[in-house]
């Protein structure tokens, strides 16, 4: 494979990964405000959390720690240049997905904050099948995605640190909100679903 043609590849991943960024966004945009519900409990704890996992995706974005869109996370083969840039796009494609679907699921029990609404549900159908915080595992993989793309590798592995310890943060409380409020059924679904990443968490 030429190095024009491995060029062209990481150009189309690049770009390819900015259109399911727009994507994503639209996502929390048009689902930025839930339905009307009468709130049973909230936990703004969790804030601190998403604060923290702020901090891991402006770790990816932050210009200094950049490199060429798609250019060599590591000297590799061209091959592997051009599997890892498939790999990128998909994990981006997947992410998208996942949130999108999660949000569908969740319809005015969605919110940016830890609550409980009037009536609330387990959700357990959808992606919530695959693991118990897909919107996380979505967010997870669009950082993934975007720091193999454009972020120096060690600079990947420190906002993979730092993201998962504000989901561990968002987790726990809103575990602890759902466990209260459903008991033995959610321990039942935890023991099934893994919180976050499949086989790892």
């Amino acid at each position: 494979m030429t190095e024009g043609s491995v060029d062209a590849i990481a150009k189309f991943v690049f770009y390819g990964v900015m259109v399911c960024w727009c994507l994503f966004a639209v996502t929390f945009v048009l689902r930025i405000r839930p339905g009307k519900s009468r709130e049973t409990r909230r936990d703004w704890n969790a804030m601190v959390g998403m604060l923290i996992q702020g901090i891991g995706y402006a770790i990816v974005w932050f210009y200094p720690l950049r490199r060429m869109p798609l250019g060599p996370l590591v000297p590799m083969p061209r091959g592997l240049e051009v599997a890892l840039a498939a790999l990128t796009l998909a994990i981006a494609v997947a992410s998208v997905w996942m949130v999108n679907a999660a949000v569908r699921v969740l319809g005015k029990q969605w919110a940016v904050a830890a609550r409980l609404v009037e009536g609330h549900k387990l959700i357990t159908e959808g992606p919530y099948r695959l693991v118990r915080n897909p919107i996380y595992t979505g967010m997870f993989g669009m950082m993934v995605a975007t720091g193999l793309a454009v972020t120096q590798w060690w600079a990947l592995l420190v906002a993979i640190v730092v993201f998962l310890a504000g989901t561990y943060i968002r987790v726990r409380i809103e575990e602890r909100l759902l466990r209260g409020q459903f008991g033995s059924a959610f321990d039942d679904y935890t023991k099934q679903v893994p919180a976050v990443i499949p086989g790892i968490w």
